[in-house]
């Protein structure tokens, strides 16, 4: 691997802290995701499955894991099933995961080989009356794409009809959304290795490049310091593209005058940064660009400060919609008439700042956590308000991710990496 695994510890808290909340007399199962075809014989790379890392720390395909806290044996409270490596295997792929490479990097003793998995199952099964299932609840999900974990579920309801079945997102929901210090450390070493990224395209960008040359820039620094790659597909977004939210063509040339919108960020050990940052591709903003640029920084540095401990979604977002009218008409996108006119349900600001504020950032980009609830110390979240303006021909958008402190103000884990207008402009003419 690529990064630097965290210690077991980690994993064997996640463990205990999910079966604490399970009911008695259950089992939970976690299946890895697949390996995906693109046609012929390719495959698009692996990816595992955040809820099996979470909990185990292990990054290979055909991972499973079973959860058994009623066992009377501690041992086989926890089973870890791992693909064997084979002769043809071992030739073509590389050595899979021994049984004590696997131990060392989850803390589970009681490791097999998947070929086990179902006898093992059986046995367990006997022995419990609930279920619990790991189906995708995520606010966003709506893939069609059906699962390595949808073809198990439906596999085991129809092999034990007669058990029980019980959620395990809820619990993953809460539990993941709160983040271990360690997990943080991870997080930030991410967004180090996007700022790297970052300082690059600075020093990269001029008139008559290319966005997807930019989109180069970045994943070489990337690569280059222990990242897979991208977290998420790139935005590189110059000219009037800055008013499309999720533009990921990344194929116009950048024209002086212009401006580049990139929502970039990397990965590092399967944890993610998510970034965004608006430069001008002659080195100067205009005018009206800085105007509007200051105006999207006042309302980012404002709506870090309502991240806090008790507040809550709802909330957050209509105190930022509010900082965000103020500056709307400050620089004479609304007035006094849009304000008095809006409803609830159609407020001003809308026209110019169309999408959300915040998500939770972690093993996913858009990580787990439930949006009812209230905010927690160590949950993290992206801080990315943005005005588009179509019509002038430019959007910006302005990205940090931040943790929520107790005692002290949220801490910005993208602090040293340039945002204001003034700095940028040095840099990228120096």
């Amino acid at each position: 691997m690529k990064y630097k695994p965290l210690n077991n510890s980690i994993y064997k808290r996640n463990r205990l802290n999910f079966m604490n909340q399970m009911k008695g007399s259950s089992m939970a199962i976690f299946n890895s995701n697949d390996i995906y075809p693109v046609s012929a014989d390719t495959e698009l790379p692996f990816e595992q499955h955040r809820d099996i890392f979470y909990l185990t720390g292990i990054d290979q395909e055909e991972t499973i894991v079973i959860l058994y806290p009623s066992s009377k044996d501690n041992k086989t409270r926890e089973n870890l099933f791992i693909r064997r490596s084979d002769e043809h295997t071992k030739i073509w792929e590389g050595e899979k995961l021994s049984k004590d490479l696997a131990t060392k990097l989850s803390g589970v003793e009681n490791v097999h080989f998947v070929e086990d998995f179902k006898n093992i199952l059986h046995s367990i099964s006997n022995k419990v009356d609930t279920f619990y299932i790991n189906k995708n609840e995520h606010y966003r999900a709506n893939s069609p794409v059906e699962t390595r974990e949808d073809r198990f579920i439906n596999w085991l309801l129809k092999k034990y009809p007669a058990h029980k079945v019980a959620k395990s997102n809820p619990i993953l929901q809460r539990l993941r959304s709160i983040k271990h210090l360690d997990e943080i450390d991870q997080i930030k070493k991410a967004c180090q290795i996007t700022k790297k990224g970052f300082d690059r395209v600075l020093r990269f960008v001029k008139p008559d490049v290319w966005e997807y040359q930019i989109e180069a820039e970045f994943i070489h620094e990337f690569i280059n310091n222990s990242s897979k790659g991208f977290a998420y597909t790139p935005i590189i977004a110059s000219g009037i593209n800055n008013n499309v939210l999720h533009y990921i063509k990344n194929n116009k040339q950048c024209k002086d005058g212009d401006l580049i919108l990139m929502d970039v960020g990397a990965e590092y050990g399967n944890y993610s940064s998510d970034m965004t940052r608006t430069i001008p591709v002659s080195g100067r903003f205009s005018k009206r660009q800085k105007e509007v640029y200051n105006s999207v920084l006042q309302v980012k540095n404002e709506a870090t400060k309502l991240l806090t401990i008790g507040n809550n979604w709802k909330n957050f977002h209509e105190q930022v919609g509010e900082i965000m009218t103020q500056e709307l008409f400050k620089i004479g996108l609304i007035d006094k008439n849009d304000i008095k006119n809006e409803t609830k349900n159609n407020p001003a600001y809308k026209k110019y700042f169309m999408h959300g504020t915040s998500h939770h950032l972690g093993l996913d980009t858009h990580d787990y956590g439930l949006l009812e609830d209230p905010f927690q110390e160590n949950m993290v979240f992206t801080v990315e308000p943005g005005i588009y303006i179509p019509k002038e021909g430019f959007g910006i958008r302005l990205e940090d991710d931040v943790v929520i402190k107790s005692k002290e103000e949220p801490l910005n884990l993208m602090s040293d990496i340039p945002i204001i207008a003034d700095e940028i402009e040095d840099i990228m003419n120096s």
